[in-house]
């Protein structure tokens, strides 16, 4: 299948993937967090195929201030027809993060002494959040806040991994609901100090063969640095595409 083809069906699906929670203003679909204001959990999405007006966006962003909430979108370039528009209010790139699909799993073999679950209980769930607050650098202490979240992953039927080394939450990853056959792998966290002992490549490999378990084609973004060659590309995954983050400081 063309890479447009399939980037088009990822662009679908991450708008669906915020529906249920998200707000229509105009051409965007938004998601506001009601408890953070951390830049990646609060972005809008445009529409496919619109053409987005200077009037359009300023109340995107009023949307946006409102909350108290730095105005910030995420899609799938190119996208000529809000692009322009957006630049010229003052938005500029962040991020263009590399967009991968994977075909055939390479799974590389467990590290010794790693144990990796689906979980579902408040307990691994909390687990879940330290371990991931921990490698990304959010702010505070792990909570009923965090542990919500991710209750609402698993009620649109995602599934959330926790990675125990010797019984010890060391790792942690998540798929999205698979919407147009596709299904996101997300997530994928280790805590610092025990990094570079293959654990973000099993719990990787782990997810992407749920996802291929349950006759989906997995896809990831991830930063545009040495994992896309060090950490998904001996997996088996290629870059497709791009997807931009962009905010308006």
């Amino acid at each position: 299948m063309p890479n447009r083809i399939v980037l088009t069906r990822i662009q679908a699906a991450l708008r669906d993937a915020i529906r249920a929670d998200a707000e229509r203003v105009g051409p965007f679909l938004v998601r506001f967090d009601a408890h953070s204001d951390h830049l990646f959990l609060n972005y809008a999405v445009p529409d496919d195929d619109v053409t987005v007006t200077p009037a359009e966006v300023e109340a995107l962003v009023t949307a946006f201030r409102e909350r108290s909430r730095t105005p910030r979108l995420e899609y799938l370039r190119p996208a000529p027809l809000v692009d322009g528009v957006l630049a010229a209010a003052g938005f500029t790139v962040d991020q263009l993060l590399p967009m991968m699909v994977v075909d055939v799993l390479t799974a590389p073999p467990l590290p010794e002494g790693l144990v990796l679950e689906a979980v579902t209980s408040d307990a691994d769930l909390l687990a879940v959040s330290v371990v991931q607050n921990t490698a990304f650098g959010v702010g505070g202490t792990a909570g009923e806040e965090d542990v919500a979240r991710q209750r609402g992953l698993l009620r649109d039927n995602g599934v959330i991994v926790l990675a125990r080394l010797d019984g010890e939450p060391v790792g942690a990853g998540a798929y999205t609901a698979p919407r147009h056959n596709l299904s996101q792998v997300a997530g994928i966290a280790v805590l610092p100090s025990f990094r570079g002992r293959g654990i973000a490549s099993a719990v990787c490999a782990d997810l992407t063969a749920r996802v291929f378990d349950a006759g989906c084609t997995p896809f990831l973004e991830t930063e545009p640095d040495d994992k896309v060659t060090r950490l998904y590309g001996p997996l088996g995954y290629r870059t497709i595409g791009e997807s931009a983050s962009i905010t308006l400081k």
